[in-house]
C-alpha cells in the first residue's frame, strides 16, 4: 500500500483529539491541512521532525496551511510528548481502531503496526493535494519538502 496521491479524494475518517473529540475528514476540508503522519511519541526521529515543523508551523498558518500530527499513540501519550516538547502541533490519535486512519492514507506500516512517516496536504476541495512517504518510518525528512510543496501549489 502507498499513500494517497495528489488528486485522490480524502478518505472518511474520525481521530481522537486530547480533549476527547472527534476530528474527521469535515475539519481537513475546512482549510488547507497537513497530516503528519509519524510512528512514535518519543521516538528520536519524530521529536526531531515534530520540532522542525513547529519552527515552520507559524510561517505555514500565513499561507492559510494549519498542521496536525497523527500517530497510533493514545491521546495522553502524544499530549505528554507534545508538552514535553513544548509544540503547538494539534496531536491526533489513530488508537482505535488502531492505524484506521493510517490505512485510509495507505501509510499503515502493517508488520510494525504504526503509521510509516508520511505527509499528506489536503486541499479545501475535499482532495489531497500532495502527499510524500517515506521509504521506512526512521527517514527524518526535510521540512524543505513541505516548504517547496505548499510553494508549487501557489498556496
Amino acid at each position: 500500500m502507498a499513500v494517497l496521491p495528489a488528486g485522490s479524494p480524502v478518505p472518511r475518517f474520525s481521530l481522537q483529539t486530547a480533549e476527547g473529540g472527534a476530528f474527521t475528514q469535515d475539519a481537513v476540508t475546512a482549510e488547507r491541512t497537513l497530516l503528519v503522519f509519524y510512528p512514535n511519541a518519543f521516538s528520536p526521529v519524530c521529536t526531531d521532525q515534530l520540532q522542525l515543523l513547529d519552527e515552520v508551523a507559524p510561517g505555514l498558518a500565513e499561507r492559510g496551511v494549519s498542521i496536525v500530527g497523527v500517530s497510533c499513540d493514545a491521546t495522553y501519550s502524544q499530549k505528554a510528548f507534545a508538552d514535553q516538547l513544548g509544540i503547538s502541533i494539534r496531536q491526533l490519535s489513530d488508537f482505535e481502531p488502531k492505524g484506521a486512519t493510517s490505512r485510509a492514507f495507505g501509510v499503515y506500516f502493517e508488520s510494525a503496526g504504526i503509521p510509516t512517516r508520511a505527509y499528506v496536504l489536503t486541499g479545501t476541495d475535499g482532495r489531497v493535494a500532495w502527499s510524500w512517504e517515506g521509504e521506512h518510518p526512521g527517514v527524518l525528512p526535510p521540512v524543505k519538502l513541505v516548504l517547496d510543496a505548499v510553494a508549487e501549489l501557489g498556496w
